[in-house]
C-alpha cells in the first residue's frame, strides 16, 4: 500500500515542477519519503539532461541589464529547445539573474560563471541551470555572455530575441540626456545589425575580401573598360565606403536622423550636455545566431509511418 497520498504526489509536483506521473513514481520507489523522492527525481532528472545535450538549442533568449549608476553593464544569451519554454515566465527570471550575476561577478569565461553564485543566492549558476532542466526537460545552454563598463546602456527588443549594450565615456557621467543618447546607439546597433564599431576595426582579411568583390563586379560593367588603373582604385575605394556605411556603426546614416552619421549624431549630444561623449564599444546578441535550426519535415514523417 502506497505510503502517500494525491496530495503528497501534487506538492512534490509544485515544489519541483516536474510531471505528476513522474513525481508519483519518485514517491513510490521513496516509499513515500518526499526528501528522498526529490533526490531520485534530480538523479533522473540530470541523466535525461546528459542525453539531450546533443540536441539542437537554438531558440532561447537575450536580456541585458545594467547596474543602478549605469557603469557597468552585462548581456546573455541562454538557448532553449522550443520557443515555448523561452517564452516562459520561470525560463525568462533565469536568464535575467544570470545576467545580474554576470554583472556582480565578472566571470572570466563559461567555467567561472557556472560556479558562480547565482544572483547572489546559495546555489551556483550551474545548479540553477539543473533546477530549470527539471521542470522543462530540454536542452538548455548558457551559449555566452559580456559584460562592459564606463557609462552604459542595453537595450532588448521587445521579443527578447536581440539585445545590445553600449559602452561610451563622458564627463558629465550617466546623465538623461547622455542615456537617452546611447539608447539612441543601441537601437541604431540592433535595427541596422552593425558589426563593427568603426572602419579601422574591420579585419584586413575582410577588406581585401570585399576588395576583390569590388573589383571583379567592375570588371563584369561595360562602363568601366579601358579606364586606368588609378581611377579603377580610386572608384574600388569609394566603393568600399558603402560597406563600412552598411556594417560599421559609427559610419552608419542615423535613422532618426536626417543625413547625420552616428557619429555625428553622438557629437551633437555631447554639445547638448557640454562634455564629448565616445562611443567606446559595443556589444549585440541575437538568439540563435549561427546556429543551424532543427527544420522538421511532417509531411515526411507521415508519409514514412504510412509506410
Amino acid at each position: 500500500m502506497a505510503n502517500f497520498t494525491a496530495k503528497d504526489v501534487n506538492d512534490l509536483r509544485k515544489s519541483t515542477g516536474v510531471g505528476l506521473m513522474d513525481c508519483k513514481k519518485a514517491l513510490t520507489e521513496a516509499d513515500g519519503d518526499v526528501e528522498k523522492a526529490i533526490v531520485i527525481l534530480r538523479e533522473k532528472g540530470l541523466a535525461n539532461q546528459a542525453k539531450k545535450a546533443d540536441r539542437i538549442a537554438a531558440e532561447g533568449a537575450v536580456i541585458a541589464v545594467t547596474n543602478a549608476d549605469n557603469t557597468a553593464g552585462a548581456i546573455v544569451e541562454v538557448n532553449s529547445e522550443t520557443d515555448f519554454v523561452a517564452q516562459n515566465e520561470e525560463f525568462t527570471a533565469f536568464c535575467e539573474g544570470l545576467a545580474q550575476t554576470v554583472l556582480t561577478e565578472n566571470p572570466a569565461d563559461l567555467d567561472a560563471l557556472k560556479a558562480a553564485k547565482f544572483n547572489g543566492g546559495s546555489m551556483t549558476v550551474k545548479e540553477a541551470l539543473d533546477e530549470i532542466f527539471l521542470k522543462f526537460r530540454e536542452n538548455l545552454q548558457i551559449r555566452r555572455f559580456a559584460r562592459v563598463e564606463g557609462v552604459v546602456k542595453e537595450y532588448v527588443h521587445f521579443n527578447k530575441k536581440e539585445g545590445v549594450l553600449v559602452a561610451a565615456s563622458c564627463d558629465a557621467g550617466a546623465t538623461a540626456d547622455v542615456l537617452e543618447c546611447l539608447n539612441d546607439v543601441a537601437l541604431q546597433a540592433d535595427a541596422m545589425k552593425a558589426t563593427y564599431l568603426t572602419k579601422e576595426e574591420v579585419p584586413a582579411d575582410t577588406i581585401e575580401q570585399e576588395k576583390k568583390i569590388v573589383m571583379a563586379q567592375m570588371a563584369e560593367d561595360p562602363k568601366m573598360a579601358g579606364k586606368p588603373e588609378a581611377v579603377l582604385a580610386k572608384i574600388a575605394e569609394g566603393k568600399l565606403g558603402v560597406y563600412y556605411r552598411d556594417n560599421c556603426l559609427l559610419c552608419q546614416e542615423f535613422v532618426k536622423g536626417e543625413g547625420e552619421t552616428i557619429e555625428q549624431y553622438v557629437k551633437t549630444c555631447g554639445k547638448k550636455v557640454g562634455s564629448d561623449i565616445t562611443i567606446n564599444s559595443f556589444v549585440r546578441f541575437v538568439c540563435g545566431e549561427g546556429i543551424e535550426k532543427r527544420v522538421d519535415d511532417f509531411a515526411g514523417e507521415i508519409a514514412s509511418m504510412l509506410k
